[in-house]
Parts: C-alpha cells; structure tokens; sequence
C-alpha cells in the first residue's frame, strides 16, 4: 500500500490519500482502531451515513483504517461560507443525531442502549453529492442518546463562551438553532450532561483553556434546553 499526500490532520490521527477512491486515516499514539472500524460497519450496514470501509485483514497495522474518500466541504466550511445558515445547520445536525439513535446497540443488552458517536459536531460532518457522511467515530461508544445531544451540545458550547475564538458568535447561533431540536427530541437531562462534561475534561486532547471553558459551557446549554 502506497500511501500519498497528507490530506488532513486531526488533534489525534493523520489522513492520507491512497488514491482516488481510498484514503489511509492514522493514529499518531497507535491506538487500536479496530473497535472503530467494527461500529462504522455495524451502522453502515444499517443506513447510517458513514464512509465506506476499506479492507481490513492480518496485516493491517492496528492504527489504520482505510476509508472511503469523500468529496465536498465539511459542515463547519459551509457555515464559515455562509453556504449554510445556521438554521439549516442545526437542523442537519439534529436530523444526524436523531438517525444515529435509532440504530440499536450492538453489544449492549439494555433495550434502551444506543449507538453514541460523541463528537458529532460540524467538523465531523462532509457534506458530500449524496448527502451528509458523519466522520471520526474515534470516541464512539454505545448508552443513552441524551448524552450524545449533551456531548454535541457542550462542544459547541465551548466554542460560544470562549472570548479567544473568532467563532464564537457563529458557534452560538448554531446552538441557539440546535437546541429547540434536542429539546423536542427528549431533552437533555441533568445527569447526562454531567457526564458529558466529565467526558469532555477527561479528554486528552483538551487544553487547559478549553478545559476551563467547560463549566460556563455547560450553563449555557443548561439555559437552552431547559
């Protein structure tokens, strides 16, 4: 396998081009990627909107995932354009969530349970000719679908409340536009986003700064969906 020009770079892995169909996404500490690539084919084999998986064998190093290569922005370039409005945006998001949560768990017993990505947020949506693909299912584990919208919700959040980013204000009106969704859609209830906000500190990626920023996020969402 040849692998071709840096693509992308996340907080965790790289991405390459493989060739014009196939792109090679790497983590840089070696994580195991194998759980990750187990649920993007559970939940592709269900309809959801994931990429399409490349071989997967003996041979393949632990931290590799060979995924389809998608063409089109990202979400968050569409709403940075002005190619979508905020409106549209959460909508979208919303509608991914929603979808996500009705495919069951697939180890969990509790009939309750669901898949959860926990990082979907624009970033991590393409939207490509046939439609939106959710990406980087790295954090994705499975339990109650209010944390999903709370973990979604506190990254936005995050952004909104931060007085460094230029994207704060952009962040809040996709909140604003989000939230009347996740509330129609069962909310989020208190313990979930303490969860959520547990998750998120423990995250290593995190800065100090960000981490900072997660209680004030919190409020935020709090005062939103209440």
């Amino acid at each position: 396998m040849r692998i071709g020009e840096l693509l992308g770079a996340g907080r965790s892995a790289d991405v390459y081009a493989l060739d014009e169909k196939w792109v090679l996404r790497r983590y840089r500490d070696g994580m195991d990627a194998t759980p990750e690539w187990m649920v993007m084919s559970y939940l592709g084999a269900h309809g959801y909107p994931v990429p399409r998986l490349g071989p997967r064998d003996a041979s393949t190093p632990p931290c590799d995932l060979v995924l389809q290569r998608l063409t089109g922005p990202t979400m968050l370039d569409s709403l940075l354009s002005g190619a979508l409005s905020a409106a549209e945006a959460g909508a979208l998001l919303a509608g991914l969530l929603a979808e996500l949560h009705t495919v069951p768990a697939r180890l969990s017993p509790h009939p309750e349970d669901r898949i959860l990505h926990l990082d979907l947020h624009p970033g991590n949506v393409m939207l490509t000719d046939r439609g939106p693909v959710v990406i980087d299912w790295s954090n994705t584990t499975e339990g109650a679908p209010a944390e999903d919208r709370a973990m979604s919700s506190l990254i936005l959040a995050q952004v909104a409340v931060d007085p460094r980013s230029p994207a704060s204000a952009g962040a809040r009106a996709l909140l604003d536009a989000l939230a009347p969704h996740l509330s129609a859609s069962g909310g989020i209830p208190a313990p979930h986003l303490a969860e959520a906000a547990t998750r998120r500190a423990a995250n290593p990626t995190m800065s100090p700064h960000e981490v900072a920023l997660i209680g004030r996020a919190a409020s935020l969402v709090t005062e939103l969906t209440a």
